[in-house]
C-alpha cells in the first residue's frame, strides 16, 4: 500500500468520526491504487461499489485537505463519477 492510501484510510476513517458510511464507494486514485468506504468502514481495495470516484493524486490530496470540495472538482472535471450519484452525494457530504 502506498503512503497516500495509507494516509487516506486513516484520513477518511477520521472524517466518518466513527460511523459508518450508508452505501459502498469506491475511490481509485490514479498511479496509486483504490480505496473502498463503506459500512465496515475505510480501507484499501479495489472491490466492486455502488459509486466509482476517480481522480489524479493531487485532487484527492486536495479533497482530503478540504482545499477542493467534491462538487467543484466534479464540476471542472479533476473528478470522476461512475454509478449511483446519490451514494456520491452522501460521499460528499462526508468529505466536506
Amino acid at each position: 500500500m502506498t503512503d497516500l492510501l495509507s494516509a487516506a484510510v486513516v484520513a477518511l476513517q477520521a472524517k466518518l468520526d466513527g460511523g459508518a458510511f450508508d452505501g459502498s464507494a469506491k475511490f481509485v486514485i490514479a498511479g496509486e491504487g483504490a480505496l473502498m468506504v463503506d459500512a465496515a468502514g475505510v480501507r484499501a481495495s479495489d472491490e466492486a461499489a455502488e459509486v466509482t470516484l476517480t481522480a489524479d493524486a493531487g485532487t484527492f490530496r486536495d479533497l482530503l485537505g478540504g482545499r477542493l470540495s467534491p462538487a467543484s472538482a466534479f464540476l471542472s472535471g479533476r473528478l470522476k463519477i461512475d454509478g449511483d450519484m446519490g451514494a456520491a452525494m452522501r460521499l460528499g457530504s462526508v468529505l466536506a
